[in-house]
C-alpha cells in the first residue's frame, strides 16, 4: 500500500520494493499491540531482513492506530511520527521503547498529568533513544508545541491526519488489525510466533 515520501521510514521490516506488503495498525498504548511489535522485532524483522528466508518478498508498514478511548493515544502517536521527522533511523527503536513503557501512559497513570507533561515525558524518553544528541530532542519537542492558530494543532498534525484518515477509510476499529496485500487478514494474532509466522508466508508467497 502507498505511503506519502516522508512517512516511509514507517515501513519496518523488509524493503520498499517488496512486492507483498503486511499493514500492521497499532497502537502505543494497546497491550495487544505491544505482543505484536516483539513478533515484528523477533520474528519479522529478521525473516524479512537481508539474509532472511523472504528477504526482498515481503514488506511491514507500521500503521498508527490512534484509538480515542486511549486518553493518551494522539500525543503518543503524535510522538512517533516526530521522531520519524526528526530522525527517522530511530523511529523503530523509539517505537519499541514506547511498548515496553506503555504502562506509564495508560489512562490511570496519566490522570492527573497535563498534555504538556505528558509530552514532556515523551521528550525524555525520545532523549533515551537518541542518546547524546541534545539537538534532535529538541527539534523533537518543537514539533509537538502548539501553532499560533488557538486550534491549529502542531507541526505533526497533518501527518497524524493521514494516519487517522487511512485507518477510517480502510475501516480498521481495532488494534492491532493487519492487512495483506490491502485485505483483512483476520486469522493473524498478537500471540503468533515464529512457527505461525512462517506458515503463514510460506502458504501466502508459495499459493
Amino acid at each position: 500500500m502507498a505511503l506519502p515520501p516522508s512517512l516511509r521510514p514507517l515501513i519496518v521490516a523488509g524493503d520498499i520494493s517488496a512486492p507483498h506488503t503486511l499493514d500492521i495498525f497499532l497502537d502505543y498504548v494497546c497491550p495487544f499491540s505491544a505482543k505484536m511489535s516483539l513478533a515484528i522485532d523477533s520474528v519479522l524483522r529478521p525473516l524479512l531482513g537481508p539474509g532472511g528466508k523472504y528477504e526482498g518478498k515481503v514488506k511491514v508498514i507500521f500503521r498508527p492506530q490512534v484509538q480515542p478511548w486511549h486518553a493518551t493515544s494522539t500525543f503518543v502517536h503524535e510522538a512517533g511520527l516526530a521522531v520519524v521527522r526528526v530522525s527517522p533511523q530511530h523511529f523503530w527503536p523509539f517505537s519499541l521503547a514506547l511498548f515496553k513503557d506503555q504502562g506509564d501512559y495508560f489512562d490511570q497513570p496519566s490522570l492527573t498529568r497535563t498534555p504538556l507533561e505528558i509530552r514532556a515525558n515523551l521528550a525524555k524518553l525520545a532523549g533515551n533513544v537518541f542518546g547524546s544528541d541534545s539537538n534532535l530532542v529538541k527539534e523533537f519537542s518543537s514539533l509537538l508545541e502548539h501553532k499560533g492558530s488557538p486550534n491549529g494543532g502542531n507541526s505533526i498534525t497533518d501527518d497524524l491526519k493521514y494516519t487517522v484518515k487511512f485507518s477510517r477509510q480502510n475501516g480498521i476499529h481495532v488494534s492491532p488489525t493487519v492487512l495483506w496485500d490491502g485485505l483483512i487478514a483476520n486469522e493473524i494474532s498478537s500471540s503468533w510466533g515464529e512457527k505461525e509466522w512462517n506458515e503463514f508466508l510460506a502458504a501466502k508467497i508459495n499459493a
